[in-house]
């Protein structure tokens, strides 16, 4: 399969505050190897042919969150439901769902992180817009 993007690098505000927060969300969401960068929390998800996709984090003292919202892929809605316990656990805020209120076959849950970056877990069931 051809790959859809390389990485993602967040700001926020205070990397203390939001390291327990990823450091228990990535590894749920597939990015369990953590890679070492000085200023940066950063976990890699490694495919079979040894490609990698990382998340990273690091600190910007002005971030200020916006609308934009980064969604990740659930194999199911099962997988959300998981998934919606450990980011509770974690301590997002802002929780909303998991439901289909966004139509028809489209399973999600809606957070927050401590910086206030809007986030997802979603699946599509066939058909689903």
């Amino acid at each position: 399969m051809t790959r859809r993007y390389d990485h993602i690098d967040l700001r926020v505000r205070s990397l203390a505050e939001a390291r327990p927060f990823y450091e228990t969300l990535l590894p749920a969401l597939g990015f369990t190897r953590r890679a070492e960068i000085e200023g940066w929390l950063q976990f890699e998800a490694v495919e079979p042919d040894g490609s990698a996709e990382f998340f990273g984090v690091t600190e910007t003292a002005l971030h200020q969150a916006n609308a934009c919202r980064i969604a990740f892929w659930a194999e199911s809605t099962a997988e959300v439901d998981r998934l919606a316990e450990i980011v509770r656990h974690a301590g997002a805020r802002t929780i909303e769902g998991p439901n289909y209120d966004e139509g028809p076959g489209y399973y999600a849950l809606f957070f927050e992180d401590p910086s206030g970056n809007r986030l997802e877990i979603c699946h599509r069931s066939e058909g689903a817009i």
